[in-house]
C-alpha cells in the first residue's frame, strides 16, 4: 500500500532534523549521518553502470551499506540518484531480491553483492514511487532550506555593511 506524500514529508523533515542537516546540502554529509544513525555505514561508489540500465544499485551488507550511482552523468542527477537509493533504505524496503536480468556491470563488478542488492529500471511498483518521492522531497528541502539561509546571510552582510557605511556611526 502507498505511502502518503503528507507522511514521507513530515518523515523526512523529522529525519532531516534529527540528523542535524544543515544547508550547504551535500549528500554525502547525509550518508555519512545517516550512517552512523544506523550505526551502519553507507558507502558511495561511482560506476559506469551500462545503458540501458539501473542508474543506481543499493547493495546492504550486515557491515554497510553500499549505492553503486552511475559515473557518467551530472553532478546534479547523481545526487537524485543516490537519494532515490536512500529512499529506499529509509523505507526500509526489502534488501535481499533483484528482480529480472541480472545487467552486465563489466567485469570488475562485485558480483557476489549483487545477490543482495537491489536493480530497478522503472516506477511501476509503488516502493519505486516512494523511494523517487522521498528523493524529490529531500531535494526540495535542500534547494528551499538553501535558498532561505542564502538570503538570510545576504541580509546580514548588507545589514553589517549599511551599518559600516551609515553617516550616524562616523564612518564618513
Amino acid at each position: 500500500m502507498p505511502v502518503s506524500e503528507r507522511r514521507l514529508r513530515r518523515y523526512c523533515r523529522q529525519l532531516l532534523r534529527r540528523l542535524d542537516i544543515q544547508p550547504p546540502f551535500q549528500v554525502e554529509d547525509l550518508c555519512q549521518k545517516l550512517g552512523e544513525f544506523r550505526g551502519k555505514p553507507i558507502q558511495l561508489i561511482p560506476w559506469e553502470l551500462p545503458m540501458p540500465g539501473p542508474f543506481g544499485i543499493w547493495m546492504s551488507r550486515p557491515s554497510e551499506d553500499n549505492i553503486f550511482y552511475q559515473k557518467e552523468t551530472t553532478r546534479l542527477h547523481q545526487d537524485h540518484i543516490i537519494l532515490h537509493e536512500i529512499g529506499h533504505i529509509l523505507s526500509e524496503h526489502a534488501d535481499g531480491s533483484i528482480g529480472g536480468r541480472i545487467p552486465d556491470l563489466g567485469p570488475d563488478f562485485p558480483r557476489d553483492l549483487l545477490s543482495r542488492g537491489f536493480r530497478r529500471t522503472c516506477y511501476t511498483e509503488d516502493y519505486e514511487r516512494e523511494a523517487e518521492l522521498i528523493a524529490t522531497i529531500i531535494q526540495e528541502w535542500a534547494v528551499v532550506v538553501g535558498s532561505v539561509a542564502d538570503r538570510t546571510l545576504e541580509r546580514s552582510a548588507v545589514s553589517a555593511l549599511h551599518s559600516a557605511l551609515n553617516p550616524r556611526w562616523g564612518w564618513t
